[in-house]
């Protein structure tokens, strides 16, 4: 990326407003301000004032983020504890935000999802249909304790 330096206040201001658009993780914003030209210590002064000021909250943005991405993209806990990972969030505001994600919908999705997935295949014959179908719900995230016996379920219903 190119680097533009930029004065504090003007960083300030507008890693201010990146903020208030909406919930950062504290790794993005710290990468935004390296690309402002600021220092070491220059980012670390500003992300501490935006911690203060309540502008940057990490555990509210592991919470809206696995909420958002289980409600909108239908991944599952494994998926978005993985992107969280990439974001460099801590491990107790990722297992904060699994647990902000509600059960009942949780199963109640995934069984949503496997159905889908199932009925879509219809040239597929049995276990090649169930693999296809527990390899869709793996790769969304799931895990396979909770869709395998959804997916018997299913193969035992054909």
């Amino acid at each position: 990326m190119k680097k533009i330096r930029i004065g504090k206040e003007q960083a300030i201001q507008r890693i201010r407003n990146f903020c208030a658009y909406q919930e950062r993780a504290q790794q993005e914003v710290r990468d935004k301000l390296y690309e402002f030209g600021m220092s070491k210590d220059e980012v670390e002064e500003i992300l501490s004032d935006l911690i203060a000021e309540n502008f940057l909250n990490e555990e509210r943005f592991a919470v809206q983020y696995a909420g958002g991405h289980f409600r909108i993209k239908g991944w599952g806990k494994l998926k978005i504890s993985h992107a969280l990972q990439q974001k460099r969030v801590s491990s107790y505001n990722i297992k904060k935000a699994l647990s902000a994600i509600d059960l009942d919908a949780y199963e109640i999705t995934l069984a949503e999802l496997a159905a889908k997935k199932w009925n879509s295949l219809k040239g597929e014959r049995g276990i090649s249909k169930m693999a296809k179908t527990q390899a869709f719900l793996h790769q969304r995230g799931f895990e396979p304790q909770l869709f395998q016996p959804i997916v018997q379920k299913l193969f035992k219903e054909r």
